[in-house]
């Protein structure tokens, strides 16, 4: 049947659909040839008004969810869970490589847009490459998978439905402003679009058309997806003058527990004698920022003091190590050196073992949350209060060795 056809039938059956569908009557689903997975067609069907009561023309609606099916990848990669979880050490190392260096370097005088980007937003054009790095390779890999597609098989799955949805129908009003076609939706496979990856919400609220073409092009523009970077940390936050985190030395004796704690100014980290590692100064800006102290590989590893700015950085991606690649990559394309204490050695841990620290530290009275493997802010708090009852230095840090402990101690509460 031709598609222009079939589009006319679905909007008048829809139509009537939505006033009231008698018993045994096709769903919105059917009448929009949807296929596959009975949890894909439920879900559609459910969402078809949801979607309408968003405000979305049926039009668009019709056109775009019509023969719509799951993405089995998106199911697959939705429900993934790695064996084994990468120490910052070994990603850090991976961000921060020669080549990658080079390049940001080059980046810094091949845009001219980012002096009006810099003023308008007060965001360091080295922040901007760095994000631009890691979450493109300077653009090159944007994904290509269809943006409505992956987020509707998100929604259906239900493990993030409402954010799914909400995802979906910024899309789908992306579609309806003409801002560019289906077939240039393409992204991740969570729905991040463009040359610094942006979800459809962000590009609603935050898109900026740097280059003056008329629309924001975040996937053939530089300009104006780092523009939009820039305007998505700006209103997240980022603070104008001031650096992301400052590498710091800790003395003899100090307590590991005040890691993800307290927000202070230098002068009170200074005087539980902590001293920069470079031996610098302050900036008198930096000095009076509030940081909070972070131990990425616990004691034995880098120490920093985060600033606003780091977690402004986290509105991208709220991981500590991502944070901290894009920050410390930063340093590096601005030609400073990389870090003083040497990232450690670190051993990956398996699933079951983080699934047992936890397990562990519940049965001993200490809440992680719940025990998935995923070692979070609650995991390490738990884990830094049993270290405390323990004499041990309570950085947080969940090594093999301190597994192997965990479960001892376990064992014979």
């Amino acid at each position: 049947m031709d598609r222009r056809i079939f589009l006319t039938l679905v909007a008048a059956g829809l139509a009537q659909g939505a006033r009231a569908a008698p018993p045994g009557a096709p769903g919105p689903a059917d009448l929009l040839g949807a296929t596959g997975e009975p949890y894909f067609i439920d879900w559609l069907g459910s969402f078809y008004p949801r979607a309408l009561a968003a405000g979305l023309p049926r039009p668009l609606v019709d056109r775009e969810l019509s023969g719509l099916m799951a993405d089995p990848r998106v199911a697959a990669l939705d429900t993934r869970q790695p064996e084994f979880s990468r120490p910052v050490s070994d990603y850090i190392r991976g961000v921060i490589s020669p080549g990658r260096i080079a390049t940001g370097r080059e980046k810094r005088s091949a845009i001219t847009a980012f002096g009006a980007i810099e003023q308008t937003y007060g965001v360091p054009r080295d922040i901007l490459i760095a994000v631009w790095a890691m979450e493109s390779s300077f653009g090159a890999q944007q994904g290509d998978m269809d943006v409505v597609r992956s987020l509707a098989t998100l929604a259906a799955l239900g493990r993030r439905r409402p954010w799914a949805e909400g995802e979906l129908i910024a899309a789908l009003k992306i579609l309806g402003a003409g801002d560019v076609t289906r077939a240039r939706l393409k992204g991740s496979w969570a729905g991040a679009m463009g040359q610094t990856q942006i979800l459809p919400s962000v590009y609603l609220s935050s898109a900026v058309d740097e280059d003056r073409t008329g629309k924001p092009d975040v996937w053939a523009s530089a300009p104006d997806a780092l523009a939009t970077a820039a305007n998505l940390l700006a209103k997240s936050g980022w603070r104008r003058g001031e650096g992301w985190a400052v590498e710091v030395i800790l003395p003899s004796g100090f307590d590991y527990g005040l890691s993800e704690g307290p927000k202070e100014a230098f002068a009170w980290w200074a005087a539980k004698g902590v001293r920069r590692a470079d031996g610098h100064a302050w900036a008198s800006a930096d000095a009076k920022a509030p940081g909070m102290l972070l131990l990425p590989c616990g004691a034995g590893g880098p120490a920093f003091l985060a600033l606003p700015n780091h977690f402004a950085i986290r509105t991208y991606n709220n991981s500590i190590a991502y944070a901290l690649g894009v920050g410390l990559l930063a340093d590096r394309f601005a030609g400073g050196a990389g870090v003083v204490t040497p990232w450690p050695h670190e051993t990956p841990l398996s699933l079951t073992q983080r699934m047992d620290a936890q397990g562990a530290l519940i049965k001993l009275g200490f809440n992680p949350g719940v025990a998935d493997g995923v070692v979070g802010v609650g995991t390490r708090q738990a884990l830094r209060a049993w270290q405390k009852t323990q004499g041990l230095a309570a950085d947080g840090y969940l090594s093999a060795a301190m597994v192997e402990r965990l479960k001892v101690s376990a064992a014979k509460a």
